[in-house]
């Protein structure tokens, strides 16, 4: 009878764990909004075009600083696996350097930077 009664109570623990998917059920934080990763990706390659354009266009050092700073931390509400997770911040950082060799006014360095984190940034899609 202890098998028995131990068996229904760890069968119906499995049931009733694997019923509902936690991903399915999972909110984020209250007031924020949650992002699909491909969302994330395309959204970051936008804002690196734009800080690109804002570079070619001839734009001052401390407008290109802010529109890669968008970017940054835009990239930051990519969630997804860890693997992923890794190679955005490998992504990340190369807009890092953008950042601060747009602050030094090397607008060619931070564009050679901006183009090696959109190739990483565009690479994630193939990781999801």
């Amino acid at each position: 009878m202890k098998i028995l009664k131990s068996a229904v109570i760890a069968f119906s623990l499995a049931a009733a764990m694997g019923s509902f998917s936690t991903a399915a059920v999972a909110e984020s934080d209250p007031g924020r909004t949650a992002y699909k990763p491909t969302d994330v990706i395309n959204e970051v390659v936008a804002r690196i075009t734009a800080a690109e354009t804002a570079i070619n266009n001839g734009a001052e050092d401390a407008a290109v600083v802010d529109l890669i700073q968008k970017a940054a931390g835009f990239i930051k509400e990519l969630n997804a696996n860890d693997k992923v997770a890794r190679y955005a911040d490998k992504a990340r950082g190369h807009l890092k350097l953008a950042i601060t060799a747009a602050k030094a006014a090397n607008l060619q360095e931070a564009k050679q930077h901006l183009a090696a984190g959109k190739e990483g940034v565009e690479g994630l899609k193939k990781l999801l």
